[in-house]
């Protein structure tokens, strides 16, 4: 397949992409855990230089998902009550902070994975450098941000209701299959940014109307029956779903779509991993 003057060396057998034995499946674990010092280093390195210069520094990480959460609440105490269908208004406009920590992490993810590459290409064109390691540094500090919009929800959770419902204990259940997810699709996303910077433009079109097909602004059992079973193919709103339910709702999410998200996810972080590293050699010769 061609882009241009450059040649997409794609191969149609996508049978030789899947782990095909138990080291396989963990070869990404091991990976990351023998350049575990190099990933530890430039996350720290991400994480400080972001509000450098600023006068309030690593607060902003706290006052600008307090902010948001603040005006939904006062936003739909005075316009939107009508909405809430029973539950208070902060915890209406808690669920839909929830929905958008969650989406903001894949939105801020996938428009930045196909660009990632380019980004570090002064490190990716030596070869002693393990490029398959910006995937998770660039995962994980996108994953520390959330992590700070989700201790603010907490907070405001216990003000407004004085209480956070037990099963809010189960949330990494979530949070660590949805990391793989990300994981994979930024390897994923990451690989075909490097032959082509149409995949960035792709990712700045579709994701603004994948928005409006995840249950942000309100819960898949306000859907349709019909609508709602194609709804659920979209991975982020599942997370979104199960991840209200167990942090807001006291709700348990349900075993068997719970097992299904968990093994599609960690399929997709298999199947990105391993097309990245596939290409690996052929991306340091046309970025």
């Amino acid at each position: 397949m061609r882009f241009g003057a450059i040649t997409f060396p794609w191969s149609p057998d996508l049978q030789s992409l899947a782990p095909t034995s138990l080291s396989a499946a963990v070869a990404p674990f091991e990976r990351a855990w023998h350049h575990r010092e190099l990933i530890r280093a430039v996350v720290r390195r991400e994480l400080t230089v972001r509000f450098r210069g600023s006068v309030l520094g690593p607060l902003w990480a706290v006052l600008s998902p307090l902010v948001m959460l603040l005006t939904y609440t006062a936003l739909f105490s005075i316009t939107l009550p009508q909405l809430s269908e029973g539950m208070s208004i902060a915890k209406y406009a808690a669920g839909i902070f929830i929905g958008l920590t969650v989406f903001n992490l894949f939105s801020e993810l996938a428009y930045r994975a196909p660009m990632l590459l380019h980004e570090h290409v002064t490190f990716v064109k030596k070869s002693i450098f393990p490029s398959e390691t910006i995937a998770w540094v660039a995962t994980i500090r996108a994953f520390v941000y959330a992590g700070v919009s989700f201790a603010v929800y907490m907070a405001f959770r216990l003000v407004t209701a004085q209480e956070l419902p037990w099963t809010i204990l189960l949330t990494p259940l979530l949070v660590i299959p949805f990391a793989c997810f990300m994981m994979g699709l930024v390897w994923f996303l990451m690989a075909l940014g490097a032959f082509t910077r149409d995949v960035a433009h792709i990712m700045v079109s579709v994701v603004p109307v994948l928005m409006f097909a995840t249950p942000i602004f309100y819960r898949l059992s306000q859907m349709p029956p019909k609508l709602t079973f194609w709804l659920r193919f979209n991975l982020i709103g599942d997370y979104i779903e199960m991840l209200r339910g167990v942090a807001l709702d006291g709700v348990l999410p349900d075993p068997f779509a719970y097992v299904a998200l968990v093994v599609v996810s960690y399929g997709v972080f298999i199947f990105g991993y391993q097309f990245f590293m596939r290409y690996k050699s052929v991306i340091v010769d046309v970025i």
